[in-house]
């Protein structure tokens, strides 16, 4: 059996997620340049190109973060020599070694998740404020990315820096201004 193959298989995860996020950021920057509220949810009806877009950014919201939780921390776990336990176990591992802020904001966004692909705009206004609250939760999905990142550069051995994927560009910091 190769000793490398849980490498293999972080290090495969962590280029999947690094182009779901940039596919994110790239529909995150076109529902940006709409005014999303009420009025704007009920307009979808008649625009099938800003509804495309709308849901292209869940779809892309939903996959990166069930692809982060689901397969990458686990893996990257496994690669510390971890066992990983159930999600919750592996998400309160991930912010005890700095790799995820905080669980509790993780918990929020994939309920929102739940909501915007579960109860699609049966209520303009709070389909709208999700929508507004999901562009915020992007800050947290590309900040993890890019934690796993930094730890494993800095802190695992067997990982080549040119095995690495980039880090995300686009700054957090401008995510959580433009949410």
């Amino acid at each position: 059996m190769n000793d490398n193959l849980p490498t293999q298989r972080f290090l495969q995860t962590l280029h999947i997620v690094s182009k779901e996020g940039q596919h994110l950021i790239y529909s995150y920057g076109r529902l940006d340049s709409y005014d999303i509220d009420a009025g704007w949810v009920v307009g979808l009806e008649n625009n099938p190109q800003q509804a495309e877009q709308l849901e292209a950014f869940i779809s892309r919201f939903g996959r990166m973060q069930d692809t982060i939780a689901d397969r990458l921390l686990p893996r990257w776990l496994i690669v510390l020599a971890e066992k990983p336990g159930s999600q919750i176990e592996v998400l309160q591992r991930a912010e005890k070694l700095e790799i995820l802020s905080d669980t509790e904001s993780w918990l929020q966004a994939r309920k929102l998740r739940n909501r915007l692909v579960h109860e699609y705009m049966e209520d303009a206004d709070q389909f709208a404020e999700d929508l507004l609250l999901a562009k915020q939760y992007c800050a947290l999905l590309i900040d993890c990315f890019n934690r796993v990142c930094e730890f494993a550069a800095m802190r695992m051995d067997n990982i080549m820096d040119g095995d690495m994927p980039e880090k995300l560009s686009w700054k957090t910091e401008e995510l959580e201004r433009k949410g």
